[in-house]
């Protein structure tokens, strides 16, 4: 046994609480993906499930900054892609092309997230995969796939399906001159396997800068995977930043 003995999943008592506790983390990793340069403009989008309303997903207003989204700020959005919950009907048209069909093929997804970051955009014009250069990146080998063409904006149903079918039942997923996109069983994996894959890009364009890495071998590379790359893992790790974020800026719960 590794480590996942020693974390604890959260319990409800009600479908409220763990709504709250849904909405509290996503607004927690919106403030993080600011804090960590993830934002870029208008672009970029988290989404979480409804505990409830299981076809529905909350997500970011448009036009709000990240570093600026608190709790009840945040949006439902029903599988139309109307929003039925909010202080705003805004909602960015690609977020709703990229995350309503995840959200429909993947029932095992409860988040999705997406941006521009600088490292996951810029490796995202190499059309490569990521390699098992250290521990780290083992978390997404044999685990992310790559769309290699890009196709302008992602504002029609066509191209969200494109990122499903190529997403499959990974948790990551290169878009091809746009940037990274990953999914989890909740927003904290989601979010943290975004987190982390866009540190493993940095990592590799730093590596390749000045010299050719030394791979981790398929078997090595495949058990790392196993242990790093759980969900418990992801959850647990995003926690650490959680706790942090709350610590620094309370005001993300209001």
């Amino acid at each position: 046994m590794g480590n996942e003995e020693l974390v604890t999943a959260p319990k409800f008592k009600t479908v409220e609480e763990e709504r709250l506790h849904r909405k509290n983390r996503l607004a927690g990793a919106f403030r993080l993906f600011s804090k960590f340069g993830f934002d870029e403009g208008l672009a970029g989008h988290i989404t979480v499930r409804d505990p409830e309303y299981t076809d529905y997903f909350w997500v970011n207003p448009f036009a709000v900054h990240f570093s600026l989204i608190q709790t009840s700020d945040l949006v439902l959005v029903n599988e139309e892609g109307e929003v039925v919950e909010g202080k705003t009907t805004a909602v960015n048209k690609a977020a709703l092309a990229i995350h309503t069909p995840i959200h429909k093929a993947r029932p095992d997804v409860d988040a999705a997230a997406h941006t521009h970051g600088l490292y996951g955009k810029t490796w995202s014009t190499l059309g490569r995969l990521l390699d098992p250069i250290n521990q780290d990146a083992c978390a997404f080998y044999e685990d992310h796939s790559i769309i290699a063409d890009y196709n302008g904006v992602v504002y029609e149903g066509e191209e969200g399906q494109k990122i499903v079918e190529t997403l499959g039942n990974r948790k990551g997923v290169i878009l091809g001159n746009h940037g990274l996109l990953t999914v989890g069983q909740s927003v904290e994996e989601a979010a943290w396997w975004y987190i982390s894959m866009e540190r493993c890009c940095q990592s590799q364009l730093m590596a390749e800068s000045v010299g050719k890495p030394k791979l981790i071998d398929h078997e090595k590379a495949k058990l790392t995977s196993q242990q790093v790359g759980a969900p418990w893992a992801g959850e647990a790790q995003f926690n650490l930043l959680y706790d942090r974020i709350v610590k620094e800026q309370p005001d993300l719960l209001n």
